[in-house]
C-alpha cells in the first residue's frame, strides 16, 4: 500500500537533521512530522475538550501534593499540633531536625513510589498506575489523621509519599501520551499548576480551621487531602487507555480508537491516521530493539534492571542527562526557608521551592513580620508560581529561567550578609526581602517549575518512557529531600555564603541548558529522536525499514 501523502490540514514541518545516507532516527520523510488539532493554547484546548479533560483529572494528583505542602506550613505554627506532637515544638532542642526529617520523609517516600511506578504502569496499564497511587496516598492521609505519636506521623507521611512520588511521574506519563502534538506543552504544564492550585486552597483551608479548638485543627486538614486523591482514583476510570500503551500491548485497534476519542475526529481523517501509524512504528519499532538486545533474558527482573541500565547506552545518553539534570537543577535552584536553632534564633536558609511552601510562615516573620501577616504573606508566593508562559520552547526557558532564578539569591546573599539580626531596625529591607521572594518565585514559575515536568516526559522513545520519567521524578524526589538535609549545616558553616551557593546552581542551570537542551516544543513524540541527533546503525535501519511497511499496510 503507497503512503499517504499529507494534505494541507496538517500541519508539516520536514526534519531538517535528515540526510541522503538515511533517516537519523526511526521515522519515514511522511510520517515525520508535527500534527496539529487547531493550534495551541486556549484555541487548542477548545477544539479538545476530551484530552484536556484527561490531562487536567490526572494532574489533579499534584493537586494533593500541594495541599499537603500548604497544610504542613501552618500545621507547623498551630499550638495544637506541637501538644500533641512535642518533637516539632520549637523549645524542644532537636526541633530543627524532627521537623525536617518529619516533613522530608514525604520526598523519600516519593522516590521509592516513583522507581516502582513504571513497571505497573509498563504491565498494567498508566490508569491503573494512578489508581494504585491514590491508594497508597489516602492510606497515609487517613495514619497521618489518626496518628497520636510522632512515629505514627512519620509513618503516615511516608505511605502517602510513596502515593505522592507515583502520582508525580504517572500524571506527566499519562498526559504526555495522550495530548495531541500540539497541545503537549500546554496540558503537561496542568501538573505544576494543579500543585500551586493545591497549596493556595491548603493555606487558607487550614488558615480557617486554626482557630478550632482542639486537635480537628490539623486532624481536618490531613483529612480533607484524600478528596482530590479519590476524585484522581475513580474519574481515570473513565477516560481512555493510553494509545501507545495500548499499543504497546498489541491491542492495536483499540489504539486506534482511544486516539479518536481523545481527538474527536472521524476514523478516516488523514491526520489521525498518521498519527496513529507514527505511534504503532515507534512501538514496534522499539519493541523489535529490545527483543534483540534482551531476547535471551527471562527473569523479570533481570530484565527490568537491564532496561533500566539502557538510559544510560550512549544512545539514550543525552536523553537521559537532560531528564535527569532539568528536575535535579529545579530543586538546587534554591528557595529561602527559615530553620530554627533555638526558639529565638533567626536563621535563613536556601532549601527547594518545596521546602519554601512547608516553612513560609516562619520566613516571613523571621524578616519581621507579625503572625497574621506572615500566614496571609506565606499564601500569596504560591499564586505567582502558576506557570506564566508554557508557550515559550524549552530551551529558552531552561536557559533565561536558570540566569531569572539566580540574580535573586545573589542579592539576597548580600542582603542577608549585611543586615541578619538586624531586620527590626531596617523594616524596608525585611520588605525587600520579601520581594526578592516573590521575584524569585515569578521566575520559578515560568521556567524550572514547569520544565522538571514536561521535559523528561517529552525525551523518551515509548519504550524508554516510563522508566526515564521514573528516574527523572526519583532525582526531583531525592534532590528535595537531600537539600532540605544538608542546608541546616550548610547556614551554620556558611551563612549567607549558602545563597551565593545555591545561586551559582541557578547559573550552572543556564550554563548547562545552553550546550545540551535541545528545543522539543511543538514535536511529536515520535520525532525527538532526530533532535537529539541520533543515528541508528545498518541493522537498526534494516529493522526500521520492515517495520515501516508493515505499518503502511496496515489498513
Amino acid at each position: 500500500m503507497e503512503q499517504p501523502k499529507i494534505e494541507n490540514n496538517v500541519s508539516l514541518h520536514e526534519d531538517s537533521s535528515r540526510t541522503r545516507d538515511g533517516p537519523s532516527c526511526q521515522h519515514d520523510d511522511e510520517a515525520d512530522v508535527n500534527l496539529s488539532y487547531g493550534g495551541s493554547g486556549i484555541h487548542g484546548i477548545v477544539r479538545s475538550p476530551y484530552a484536556f479533560g484527561a490531562a487536567l483529572l490526572a494532574s489533579f494528583g499534584g493537586f494533593s501534593f500541594g495541599f499537603d505542602q500548604g497544610l504542613i506550613s501552618i500545621v507547623l505554627t498551630m499550638q495544637q499540633f506541637h501538644l500533641t506532637f512535642p518533637e516539632v515544638d520549637p523549645k524542644n532542642p532537636s526541633y530543627g531536625f524532627n521537623t525536617g526529617f518529619m516533613t522530608g520523609m514525604l520526598e523519600l517516600g516519593a522516590f521509592v513510589g516513583c522507581l516502582g511506578y513504571p513497571l505497573l504502569a509498563d504491565r498494567y496499564s498508566r490508569k491503573l498506575g494512578l489508581a494504585v497511587a491514590t491508594a497508597f496516598f489516602c492510606v497515609g492521609s487517613i495514619i497521618q489523621t489518626a496518628a497520636t505519636n510522632y512515629g505514627a506521623l512519620v509513618a503516615g507521611r511516608t505511605i502517602g509519599g510513596t502515593g505522592v512520588g507515583t502520582l508525580a511521574m504517572g500524571a506527566p506519563l499519562y498526559i504526555s501520551e495522550i495530548a495531541p502534538p500540539n497541545l503537549r506543552g500546554s496540558l503537561l504544564v496542568l501538573e505544576a499548576i494543579t500543585i500551586v492550585i493545591g497549596a493556595i486552597v491548603a493555606y487558607w483551608v487550614t488558615y480557617g480551621t486554626r482557630d478550632i479548638v482542639g486537635e480537628w485543627a490539623f486532624r481536618l486538614p490531613f483529612l480533607l487531602q484524600m478528596v482530590p486523591a479519590l476524585v484522581v482514583g475513580i474519574g481515570i476510570q473513565f477516560f481512555p487507555f493510553s494509545p501507545r500503551w495500548l499499543a504497546m500491548r498489541h491491542r492495536n485497534d483499540n489504539s486506534l480508537q482511544a486516539l479518536q476519542k481523545l481527538r474527536r475526529v472521524e476514523e478516516s481523517d488523514l491526520r489521525l491516521r498518521t498519527e496513529w501509524k507514527g505511534i504503532l512504528k515507534e512501538v514496534t519499532f522499539q519493541e523489535r530493539l529490545l527483543a534483540r538486545q534482551h531476547g535471551s533474558s527471562k527473569n523479570i527482573v533481570v530484565l527490568e534492571l537491564k532496561q533500566w541500565a539502557d538510559l544510560f547506552r550512549p544512545k539514550y545518553f543525552r536523553r537521559t542527562l537532560v531528564a535527569l539534570a532539568i528536575p535535579f537543577f529545579q530543586q538546587f535552584s534554591g528557595q529561602l526557608r527559615p530553620y530554627h536553632r533555638d526558639e529565638n534564633a533567626e536563621a535563613y536558609l536556601v532549601s527547594g521551592i518545596n521546602a519554601f511552601v512547608y516553612y513560609a510562615p516562619t520566613f516571613f516573620g523571621a524578616l519581621g513580620q507579625d503572625t497574621e501577616m506572615s500566614l496571609i504573606l506565606s499564601g500569596l508566593p504560591t499564586a505567582f508560581e502558576i506557570p506564566a508562559n508554557p508557550y515559550r520552547g524549552r530551551r529558552t526557558l531552561a536557559i533565561y529561567g536558570g540566569i531569572a532564578m539566580g540574580i535573586p539569591h545573589v542579592i539576597m546573599a548580600g542582603v542577608v550578609g549585611k543586615f541578619s539580626g538586624k531586620w527590626e531596625s531596617n523594616p524596608g529591607v525585611g520588605w525587600f526581602g520579601v520581594a526578592l521572594i516573590y521575584i524569585y518565585a515569578l521566575a520559578y514559575a515560568g521556567s524550572y517549575g514547569p520544565l522538571a515536568w514536561t521535559l523528561p516526559s517529552e525525551v523518551f522513545p515509548s519504550s524508554k518512557r516510563a522508566k526515564g520519567v521514573g528516574a527523572a521524578t526519583a532525582v526531583n524526589w531525592l534532590s528535595n529531600f537531600i537539600v532540605g538535609i544538608i542546608v541546616p549545616e550548610m547556614q551554620i558553616q556558611l551563612g549567607w555564603g549558602t545563597y551565593l551557593f545555591f545561586g551559582c546552581f541557578c547559573f550552572a542551570a543556564a550554563i548547562f541548558a545552553f550546550f545540551f537542551v535541545p528545543e522539543t516544543a511543538g514535536r511529536s513524540l515520535e520525532d525527538i529522536g532526530a533532535i537529539f541527533g541520533n543515528k541508528i546503525s545498518e541493522d537498526e535501519l534494516e529493522v526500521q525499514r520492515q517495520v515501516e511497511q508493515e505499518v503502511w499496510q496496515t489498513p
